[in-house]
């Protein structure tokens, strides 16, 4: 308009056009005026961001509420236009025309997010552009800080430890992977006062009168998990890669274990990862990054340092070299062992998966050869079946097909 203005000026005086003169000086001076009547408005924008939940499962739903308003109690904003600031995983960057603002007013916007993959994430900073009612003039700003938004990894249901052959109900003894359990309590005659849930029904139907269990003195097993997270045993990175499935096989058997009571021991090849309860392992988990750590064997050193202490051990694992696959099989003491092997690392060759596997199968280990997180609640049962049972440990490790891991 400015640079249509000055032409029409020029040649409205150079022809002796008044008509033209006065529509130049109409384009010439709107834009100047139209950016007085936004001077200041972007500075009275302001607005709130509400995440909820703060804390969401990868691929499950979380809404973003914006709230934009007019601290002004004087001026109106003609035009308001929010475009909030996502990372790749969250999605697309919600776009939205707000309209007339008056003073003191408020709107509402509100978008749903779906996490491809886990990380801690920023939600914004809130892009905010303010336009004068002629559309000449536009000014834009950032405005706030970004609010974070946790996406912990998927996770599956397993199998209760010793609960693969079917043993239930009160006359089966709680049995687990590690062949420890819990024997039926010596009953004793009811008191009174004596709680009813404390009845043991069995006896009390052999002795004819009401029986109650004994206190117990519960024993609590404990358990380490090594979580293999080196950039060059896992390839390559996203959603599919085996780093994820790596992780998400780890938080599946972490959880499996803190609700089966397990004192647990979470660990990479970098250091430990809090596990003081569910929520903490699924968060240090869900900020888990690959390291460059050149070999596994400072993380098996760690299991080292475990033995006589945990009576289960569980090593989620990428590819390995012999050497370190050695390594490991000399690790763990006389406790139950279970190796997961993640076939779409970066093996080294078509049979390298199978190498690994009977070094550690020859030393006493359960080994799991899978692909995707689907597949582990079935492995799983097969490796928490009781020893002695047709669920060995080369049935929980079918080998991978000819053609080498993928």
């Amino acid at each position: 308009m400015l640079v249509f203005g000055v032409i029409a000026l020029v040649a409205g005086f150079a022809v002796g056009q008044r008509e033209l003169v006065g529509v130049g000086v109409l384009l010439t001076v709107v834009p100047p005026l139209s950016a007085l009547t936004v001077l200041g408005a972007a500075s009275r924008i302001v607005h709130s961001r509400t995440v909820a939940p703060t804390r969401v499962a990868t691929g499950h739903d979380a809404r973003v509420l914006v709230r934009v308003g007019n601290s002004s109690s004087a001026w109106p904003v003609a035009s308001v236009s929010v475009e909030d600031t996502l990372p790749v995983p969250l999605g697309a960057e919600p776009r939205y025309t707000v309209g007339y603002l008056g003073p003191r007013s408020v709107r509402d916007v509100s978008y749903l997010v779906r996490p491809a993959g886990r990380g801690n994430y920023p939600v914004g900073p809130l892009r905010v552009a303010v336009t004068d009612p002629l559309g000449c003039v536009r000014v834009s700003r950032r405005v706030g800080a970004p609010t974070h938004l946790l996406v912990t990894p998927v996770t599956v249901p397993l199998p209760t430890l010793g609960s693969a052959d079917g043993s239930q109900g009160e006359e089966s003894p709680r049995r687990s992977l590690t062949g420890a359990g819990e024997q039926d309590p010596v009953p004793r005659e009811y008191q009174y006062g004596d709680e009813l849930r404390r009845v043991h029904w069995r006896s009390t139907a052999k002795h004819g009168e009401l029986m109650v269990r004994r206190d117990e003195q519960h024993w609590r097993e404990n358990s380490t998990i090594l979580l293999d997270t080196r950039r060059s045993a896992h390839g390559s990175e996203g959603p599919a890669g085996s780093l994820e499935t790596a992780v998400s096989v780890a938080a599946s058997v972490a959880l499996n274990l803190l609700d089966g009571g397990h004192g647990l021991r979470l660990h990479t090849e970098r250091g430990r990862v809090p596990t003081m309860s569910a929520a903490g392992v699924l968060d240090g988990l869900a900020v888990a990054e690959p390291s460059d750590t050149p070999g596994l064997l400072g993380g098996i050193g760690l299991l080292g340092n475990s033995r006589g202490t945990s009576s289960l051990i569980v090593a989620v694992l990428g590819a390995l070299t012999p050497e370190e696959a050695a390594a490991l099989a000399r690790t763990g003491g006389s406790g139950a062992r279970v190796a997961v092997l993640c076939a779409r690392a970066a093996w080294a060759g078509h049979d390298a998966v199978g190498g690994v596997r009977d070094i550690l199968v020859s030393a006493g280990w359960r080994v799991l050869v899978l692909s995707s997180l689907a597949e582990l609640p079935r492995l799983w049962s097969l490796a928490a079946a009781p020893t002695g049972t047709n669920a060995s440990a080369r049935a929980a490790a079918p080998r991978t097909p000819g053609k080498g891991p993928r």
